[in-house]
């Protein structure tokens, strides 16, 4: 029997192959959303008054079809994969597993579908109603019987630390979206929050920057330690400061939410705390980022000619760099010249193209050939044109947004001797219109390079069937 037909047998592939290729499709979907909207923003005519191509409906759509399509698609596939190699045992509950992927893809084509058309809750990275959030949370849950049902009936005793940190993404991410979607429903697509005023802000930050901890740096942390060693043929730099740094940052990072609602009828108090926990965050982000790069000790020539390990290391990169500026915006001085501007916009995007789309691209690269019997990808060249392309728009699009954004910050406080406003809001928009079309061009790039990547897995896939197509012929003739 050949490997490849061992591996089947030994571990059900079929799911995180399912994910893998549905994480590529819905990435090429959520970012010409991104490039659309970025566009309409340069060119706002470009919704051609069609209310269901307006900014505000397509914005929610672009960043939960990047968060949660595409960054989730990788996030369950990969962590399928990790946690049946680590624990060597099958994926607990198979037809759970195979319902957790076509209930998640349900999920993506409802919020397709609702968002455009107008239906939301109004909560960022929550938008989606009570009858699509009851659909996840059952999902969810059979995620997580899968995830830890797989773990419970492990072969090894020691549990790897990139499921320590996969387990705390899906427990963690359970209690925010409960919490959080708790809402009196009033027709069949319509709610209302069961927080009001002030709690509900509160409710709704504590979510939402807990998901950019849990769902978009927990989970790809968990990705982090395991393809990093794996395809630098490397182990962890520290096994000791990886367990540290997972502790830190699930303690620290639950509580940094309030410096979202800095100069806001939050309580004082709250909104110190939240800053003073953001600024810790640093601590344990750093820890994490160099122990990734410092598992490339003694192999760093292999950054030459590997651009996957490229892809992997420079997302720790851009990591590290989210992770610095995150803690000094959440300064209330600092917070008083960038929030509200697009600063903001680029320090999210910097963590999200930079850190969870480059981490996510080259764990893809590392999983989609072993999937299908391959050695290696179709094109190694496709691989490194991918690189180039994202990492060019990455910088085109976050300096563009720092840029504006401190513009943006300095003209709206800028006054007059006599106390008036020097600048009106619309003079800052005129001045902030270059950007918005240097960002696009960011964003074009971007997508290019994810539209290379996905003819490259589609032809990886295609040599891949070739391959085993011929397998039976040659065990015949053995």
């Amino acid at each position: 029997m050949n490997a490849t037909a061992t591996q089947t047998s030994a571990y059900n592939d079929t799911v995180v192959r399912q994910f893998s290729i549905m994480a590529v499709v819905w990435g090429v979907v959520g970012m010409l959303v991104g490039v659309i909207i970025a566009s309409q923003l340069a060119w706002p005519e470009l919704n051609f008054g069609i209310p269901w191509l307006s900014y505000g409906r397509l914005r929610p759509l672009h960043t939960n079809a990047v968060i949660f399509a595409f960054g989730g698609c990788a996030l369950i596939g990969s962590s399928y994969y990790v946690v049946q190699r680590t624990c060597q045992v099958r994926l607990f509950a198979g037809r759970l597993a195979a319902f957790s992927f076509w209930g998640w893809q349900a999920v993506i084509v409802a919020a397709a579908i609702s968002l455009p058309l107008g239906y939301t809750s109004g909560k960022e990275y929550a938008e989606l109603e009570w009858p699509i959030d009851i659909l996840i949370t059952l999902v969810w849950v059979s995620y997580a019987v899968v995830f830890f049902g797989t773990i419970g009936i492990r072969k090894v005793r020691h549990i790897y630390v990139a499921n320590w940190f996969y387990g705390a993404f899906i427990l963690a991410v359970a209690l925010l979206h409960v919490v959080n979607s708790a809402a009196i429903p009033v027709s069949f697509m319509k709610s209302y929050s069961a927080y009001a005023g002030v709690q509900d802000a509160m409710v709704q930050w504590w979510y939402g920057h807990n998901a950019v901890g849990f769902f978009l740096t927990a989970g790809f942390l968990g990705m982090m330690y395991y393809f990093i060693p794996k395809q630098a043929e490397r182990p962890v730099y520290s096994y000791r400061l990886s367990i540290v740094h997972f502790w830190a940052l699930i303690f620290t990072y639950m509580w940094a939410g309030p410096h979202h609602l800095h100069y806001t009828a939050l309580p004082d108090w709250t909104q110190s705390v939240g800053m003073v926990f953001s600024l810790i965050l640093l601590a344990p982000s750093w820890g994490g980022m160099i122990n990734g790069i410092m598992t490339l000790s003694g192999a760093w020539h292999k950054l030459r000619d590997d651009p996957i390990l490229r892809f992997l290391i420079v997302s720790l990169s851009f990591y590290g760099m989210s992770t610095f500026e995150g803690p000094m915006m959440s300064i209330k001085t600092v917070n008083a010249l960038s929030h509200y501007t697009d600063w903001t916009i680029g320090h999210v995007h910097s963590g999200a193209l930079g850190w969870v789309g480059l981490i996510t691209m080259g764990s893809l690269y590392y999983l989609i050939p072993r999937l299908y019997g391959q050695k290696k990808m179709y094109s190694i060249r496709a691989i490194e044109i991918h690189f180039w392309t994202a990492t060019i728009g990455i910088v085109l699009y976050i300096a563009a947004m720092w840029i504006a954004g401190v513009m943006q910050g300095l003209m709206w406080r800028a006054i007059n001797t006599d106390g008036t406003l020097t600048y009106t809001f619309v003079e800052s928009v005129k001045a902030t219109y270059p950007f918005y079309v240097i960002r696009m061009l960011g964003g074009l790039l971007y997508l290019g390079g994810m539209l290379v990547m996905a003819w490259n897995v589609a032809m990886t896939i295609a040599s891949g069937r070739s391959t085993s197509v011929s397998i039976p012929a040659v065990a015949a003739h053995a």
